[in-house]
C-alpha cells in the first residue's frame, strides 16, 4: 500500500496544490464580499479560475513547490512559496487587466488570494512537521539532555527536525546562567544539583549526556550525580571522532566505560613511530597476551619488513597469529637454546619484549616462578640481543615496578636494572616503558567485576580507598610505540597516565552501566587488599624524578639507583640459582638485595646495601657479567 501511494506521490502533491489554489481564491472573493458573492462576481470568479490554475501550476514548477520532503520544511522552502505565489499573481494581474481587459476583476481580491495561498501551502508544510514532532509524544523516549552547550542545541534542534523518538524533556547545565533560559524551546530547568527534582517532575526515560569535549574526570561525576536514578546513559561521540564537527540523533550511543578513562592524545605525529618499524624485522615475545597482542596489529599497520610473534601458550599465538600477516613461533623466553635458534634465524632489528607473568597474587605464593619468567626470561631476551647486534630492545615494565611491594613489582624492578646495565656495553639500544592497568587486558579486574554483576553481584573490591591507573590498550601500545622511538641509550619512559581512579568508583560506574544500581540491585562488598598490593600506585620512584619528552604524556625518568652491572649479574644470576632450588623465602631475600627499595610484607630481611655499597659505578667498572654460551641445539633452528 504504501509503495503504492509513494508511486503517484507526485500526481497527490500537485493535486493538493491545486486544490489550495481553487479554495484560496475562493475564500477571497468571499471576504471581499462579506459571505455573498454577487451573481456577476462569481460568473468572473468562474471564468478566470481555469487561467489562474495554469498560471500558477506552470510558475509553481521552476521554484520546486511541488518537491521536498515535507517534514523537513525549511526556510527556504517557505522563501520558494512566497515567491512563487506572487510572482504568479502578478502575471495573472497582468493576464486579467490586458489579456482579457477585464477591469472589474476585484483588485483586493489578488493581494488577499496570494496572501492566503501562501499561509495554506506553508501550513500543510508545517502541520506535516508539527504532526512529527508532537503527534506521537506517547510513544517516544523522554530525553534529558545534560549539557546545553553547542552539542545539547545540535542534538535538539536534530531531534525537533527529525527524529519523532526522541521528545526532550530539558536541560540539565552547571552554569547557573543558563538555568531559565531556553534553547528550541526547551528549558534549562537546573543545575546538578538539582537533578533530584527535575528527575521527579519530568519523568524522563533517558539521559543524554551531551558534552562531547568533557573529560574522564567530568563525565565520571555526572555518571556519579546520576548513580542514584535508574535511567539509561546515552552520549555522543568525543568531538575530535566528528568529522564535520557536528552530532546528530543517529550518532546517540550507550556511555562505557571507556568514556570514563583518560585517552591518549590526539595528533601524535606518526612519522616517528612509522620511521622506527616501516621496512624493519620486528620481534614481540608474549605476542598471544594483551599488550603483545595489540602492539603485533599496530607494528602491522606500519609496514614491517617482517613481523615474528614469540610466545609459549599456543591459542594466544594462534589467535593472533590468524588474524596478521606474520610468522608464529612457539617459544619460552627462558629457553637460551630456542631464543638465540629463532633470533639467529630471523634476525629481528628491533625486539619487543612483552612476555611476563603480570598477576600480582599469583606471583606471591609462587616467587621462585615470577624470577625465571620476569628476571631470567628478560636476562636471556637481553643477552641474544646483545649477541646478534639487535638494533633495539624494549621492555615493557610496569608502574608495580616503582617502591615495589609485591614480588611481580620487585622483579620487573630487576628486569629495568638488567637493560640499563647491558646498554653500555652494546650497539643494541636498550630501554623500558612503563605503564599503569589496561583496561580489558586478561585477567583484569573490569572483565571480573563484569562476571560478578551479570552473576548478579556481589562485586568484590580489595578495599575502599584502593586506587589505580587504568588506560586502554590501544592507547596504551601507541604511546609505547612512540617511547620506543624516543629511545637513546638504556632509559626508562613512563606513560602519564592521568589521575588514580578509586578501583570502588570504576565497580559503582560498571554496575551503573550495566543497567543496575549499585547497593541496592547489585551489592559491593570488600574482600580486604591481597598479597603484595598497594593502595595506590606509583609511576616514579622515591629517587627519581622525570622530564617532558618531544610526545605528549611521554616522560623521561631520571635518576635512580641502580646496581654496578657486574655485581648486578653476579646477584642475578645468584637469584636464579635459588629459583631453580625453589628456595622461595630466599628468593625475596635477595631480591630486597638487588631491588633496595622492595618491602615485602610480613617478612623480616636481613641486610640491605647501603648507599655506599649502592653508589654508581664508575665508567671503567662497568662491564658485564658473563653471558650464556651454551651451543645452539639443532633442533632448534628455525627455517626463516
Amino acid at each position: 500500500m504504501l509503495k503504492r501511494i509513494g508511486r503517484f506521490r507526485r500526481l497527490i502533491v500537485v493535486s493538493l496544490h491545486l486544490a489550495l489554489i481553487v479554495f484560496a481564491n475562493y475564500l477571497a472573493f468571499w471576504l471581499r464580499f462579506d459571505g455573498t458573492i454577487p451573481d456577476e462576481d462569481w460568473a468572473l470568479f468562474l471564468q478566470m479560475l481555469p487561467w489562474l490554475l495554469a498560471i500558477r501550476a506552470a510558475m509553481f514548477i521552476p521554484f520546486r513547490i511541488y518537491e521536498g520532503l515535507w517534514r523537513y520544511t525549511g526556510i527556504w522552502d517557505l522563501r520558494n512559496i512566497v515567491v512563487g505565489v506572487f510572482s504568479s499573481s502578478i502575471v495573472f494581474y497582468l493576464w486579467v487587466r490586458w489579456g482579457f481587459g477585464l477591469s472589474r476583476y476585484p483588485r483586493s481580491v489578488f493581494l488577499m488570494d496570494s496572501i492566503l495561498l501562501v499561509c495554506l501551502l506553508g501550513g500543510v508544510r508545517l502541520g506535516r512537521r508539527i504532526y512529527r514532532q508532537m503527534g506521537h509524544t506517547d510513544r517516544a523516549r523522554r530525553v534529558l539532555i545534560f549539557g546545553a552547550g553547542d552539542a545539547g542545541e545540535m542534538i535538539v534542534r536534530d531531534m525537533k527536525s527529525n527524529g519523532y523518538d526522541y521528545e526532550p524533556v530539558g536541560y540539565v547545565d552547571d552554569d547557573p546562567g543558563k538555568v531559565g533560559q531556553s534553547i528550541h524551546g526547551v528549558r534549562v530547568l537546573g543545575t546538578r544539583n538539582d537533578l533530584s527534582r527535575i528527575m521527579a517532575s519530568e519523568a524522563p526515560t533517558e539521559v543524554l549526556v551531551a558534552m562531547p569535549s568533557a573529560g574522564p574526570a567530568l563525565v565520571r561525576q555526572v555518571v556519579k550525580a546520576l548513580e542514584p536514578f535508574k535511567v539509561p546513559i546515552k552520549t555522543l561521540p568525543n568531538l575530535r571522532d566528528v568529522l564535520d564537527g557536528k552530532v546528530s540523533i543517529n550518532q546517540i550511543r550507550n556511555l562505557s566505560l571507556e568514556d570514563l578513562l583518560a585517552r591518549a592524545p590526539v595528533g601524535l605525529d606518526p612519522v616517528p613511530v612509522r620511521h622506527l618499524i616501516e621496512g624493519k624485522r620486528v620481534l614481540v615475545t608474549g605476542a598471544g597476551g594483551s599488550i603483545g597482542s595489540e602492539l603485533c596489529r599496530q607494528v602491522t599497520a606500519m609496514h614491517p619488513a617482517a613481523l615474528i610473534l614469540y610466545e609459549r601458550y599456543e591459542n594466544g599465538l594462534y589467535a593472533v597469529g590468524n588474524d596478521l600477516v606474520a610468522r608464529s613461533v612457539i617459544g619460552d623466553i627462558t629457553d637460551t637454546n630456542r631464543v638465540n635458534a629463532v633470533i639467529a634465524a630471523y634476525r629481528p632489528e628491533i625486539i619487543f619484549h612483552a612476555a611476563a607473568h603480570k598477576h600480582v597474587p599469583l606471583m606471591e605464593l609462587n616467587p621462585c616462578e615470577a624470577v625465571k619468567n620476569n628476571i631470567v626470561g628478560t636476562r636471556t631476551m637481553a643477552e641474544a640481543a646483545l649477541r646478534h647486534d639487535v638494533e633495539r630492545f624494549i621492555l615493557i615494565s610496569t608502574d608495580k615496578a616503582v617502591n615495589p611491594s609485591s614480588v611481580m613489582g620487585a622483579t620487573k624492578r630487576a628486569a629495568e636494572f638488567l637493560v640499563q646495565g647491558m646498554n653500555d656495553t652494546s650497539r643494541t639500544t636498550f630501554a623500558a616503558v612503563r605503564f599503569g592497568n589496561v583496561l580489558g587486558s586478561n585477567g583484569s579486574v573490569v572483565p571480573r567485576f563484569m562476571a560478578q554483576i551479570k552473576a548478579g553481584g556481589p562485586v568484590t573490591v580489595t578495599h575502599p580507598e584502593m586506587r589505580r591507573y587504568f588506560m586502554l590498550i590501544p592507547e596504551a601500545v601507541q604511546l609505547v610505540l612512540h617511547a620506543a622511538a624516543l629511545a637513546r641509550n638504556g632509559e626508562i619512559f613512563v606513560l602519564e597516565m592521568g589521575e588514580q581512579i578509586k578501583v570502588v568508583e570504576m565497580a559503582r560506574n560498571l554496575i551503573r552501566l550495566s543497567g543496575f544500581l549499585p547497593d541496592k540491585e547489585i551489592p559491593i562488598a570488600f574482600v580486604g587488599p591481597r598479597p603484595g598490593e598497594k593502595l595506590f600506585e606509583e609511576l616514579v620512584g622515591m629517587d627519581e624524578t622525570v622530564e617532558p619528552t618531544s610526545v605528549e604524556k611521554i616522560l623521561r625518568v631520571r635518576g635512580g639507583r641502580s646496581p654496578e652491572p657486574a655485581i648486578l649479574m653476579r646477584m642475578v644470576l645468584e637469584l636464579e640459582g635459588l629459583a631453580a632450588e625453589g628456595k622461595s623465602r630466599t628468593v625475596i631475600e635477595k631480591l630486597c638485595e638487588i631491588v633496595p627499595t622492595y618491602r615485602p610484607a610480613g617478612l623480616t630481611i636481613g641486610k640491605i646495601p647501603s648507599k655506599e655499597e649502592a653508589r654508581p659505578a664508575r665508567r671503567d667498572e662497568r662491564v658485564l657479567g658473563r653471558q650464556s654460551t651454551r651451543p645452539h641445539s639443532a633442533d632448534n633452528v628455525v627455517n626463516p
